[in-house]
């Protein structure tokens, strides 16, 4: 057994000290804690020492590895006990993280396949968020409730096992304390919207998002990072919206996937080809799906009736397809108008160099509208509160969003937004001129 298992294992191990919150309240569980900061300063040597530390602690000759993780976990207690943070969401998430650690490096002993790494950590993640969350219902109510909270729990250990291996992709071994925080939030957020589907309908959708998101990184559409936030993005839009919202989102996914690989050859010639061979990473899933996942999270708090002004949930709908339509109208314009060799700069219609931010083809144009008419049909089919009108308002929303990702191009990005926050920028304005479309027509209408 190697170094990096033998100190998981220690992690994991002082992790299920946080059952102590459950079984013998939050003073115990703080004496423990107390406990272990204390040996994280005194120990500075020896075997002890060579077991709990990470490299980078040798340096300095302390446990910073274990002081922060301590910390972290001893802030997330006190959301657990000061707020309306469930203490199951906080065992949970802390199980999460440690033994999702230990199945990562159990995996590494036999592989050096990163996927592989992935696999390890949310399967094992996953179990034990199960695990922690279970065994504190059990304590703090009983077995019946463990039974009637099953499906719930299963969907927020998922959640959190995919939002955690997500962020230890893109950040480094030592930020499991950024990790942990992160991953409670999410939960304590995703516990309040409180997801009404069945056990099998939450198995279903993990299957069904975990094997697209497989299938786009072995197409190579998607890095592991990107593949990670496609598959929680799924998740997330099919149990917090549906099976029809997910088959909206992931019509972009499927469809600006393939757009990244027409002519590939032909777009590097020019260099304007998407790096790392097309495969989009999480910041360019994020860039263009982050206001979606905004509208699916405002259409189940507004469901729950969980924000004050109470809003009509379709708004958020609107907002979903409008942002959605943006995404793939820019990336269908970017992607087929970029082979092309005469664009032009879309503020002062002067010829630019291919690739050139801002610059546009009318070849581009088209294929960004047909984008926006793909979703806005899907949505015309799926959705009864998208009749003709609505599926009007989508295209419009796609169309103005594309535009303005162009305008956000040839202004401001590379002096003060990158590519990211363009996208961005450019899917909120589709989401927001859907939504106040809608408002307008229903109150002129």
């Amino acid at each position: 057994m190697t170094a990096p298992v033998r100190r998981a294992g220690v992690f994991a191990a002082l992790c299920t000290l946080s059952l102590a919150v459950p079984l013998f309240g939050p003073e115990v569980a703080g004496a423990l804690a107390a406990a272990l900061l204390l040996g994280a300063f005194v120990v500075t040597d020896g075997p002890l020492f060579d077991l709990l530390a990470y490299p980078g602690d040798y340096e300095d000759g302390r446990l910073y590895g274990l002081l922060t993780f301590v910390l972290a976990g001893v802030a997330l207690g006190l959301l657990a006990v000061g707020t309306a943070m469930s203490t199951a969401i906080f065992v949970g998430t802390v199980f999460l993280v440690g033994y999702g650690n230990l199945g990562e490096q159990a995996v590494r002993l036999r592989t050096d396949d990163d996927v592989a790494h992935v696999i390890g950590f949310s399967v094992a993640a996953t179990a034990a968020g199960v695990v922690g969350q279970s065994g504190t219902l059990a304590v703090d109510a009983s077995v019946a409730a463990v039974e009637s909270a099953l499906p719930r729990v299963v969907f927020l250990a998922a959640s959190g096992a995919l939002l955690a291996a997500l962020l230890r992709t893109v950040l480094l071994l030592y930020d499991d304390p950024v990790v942990m925080l992160s991953v409670g939030l999410l939960l304590w957020l995703l516990a309040e919207l409180e997801p009404a589907l069945g056990a099998v309908e939450i198995v279903a959708a993990l299957a069904v998002t975990v094997a697209l998101g497989y299938v786009s990184y072995a197409l190579e559409t998607a890095s592991v990072a990107g593949m990670l936030t496609g598959v929680l993005l799924g998740l997330l839009t099919i149990v917090l919206g549906g099976y029809g919202w997910f088959v909206v989102l992931i019509s972009f996914f499927g469809i600006g996937g393939l757009a990244t690989k027409f002519r590939y050859e032909r777009k590097r010639d020019l260099g304007v080809a998407e790096d790392n061979d097309g495969a989009r990473g999480s910041g360019n899933v994020l860039g263009n799906a982050a206001v979606a996942l905004a509208a699916v999270l405002g259409y189940a708090a507004s469901s729950a009736t969980l924000l004050p002004a109470d809003p009509d949930p379709h708004l958020f709908l609107f907002a979903f397809t409008g942002s959605v339509a943006t995404a793939m109208s820019d990336t269908l314009s970017s992607e087929i108008g970029s082979v092309f060799e005469t664009p032009r700069l879309i503020t002062t219609l002067e010829p630019v160099e291919p690739g050139t931010d801002g610059g546009v083809t009318w070849q581009g144009e088209l294929a960004g509208l047909a984008g926006a008419t793909v979703v806005a049909g899907i949505s015309f089919w799926l959705f009864p509160e998208v009749d003709t009108v609505g599926a009007a308002i989508v295209v419009a929303a796609g169309f103005v969003g594309m535009t303005v990702d162009s305008l956000l191009g040839a202004t401001l990005e590379g002096r003060l937004l990158g590519n990211q926050s363009v996208n961005f920028l450019a899917t909120l304005s589709g989401a927001v001129v859907a939504a106040l479309l809608v408002v307008s027509f229903a109150a002129f209408g």
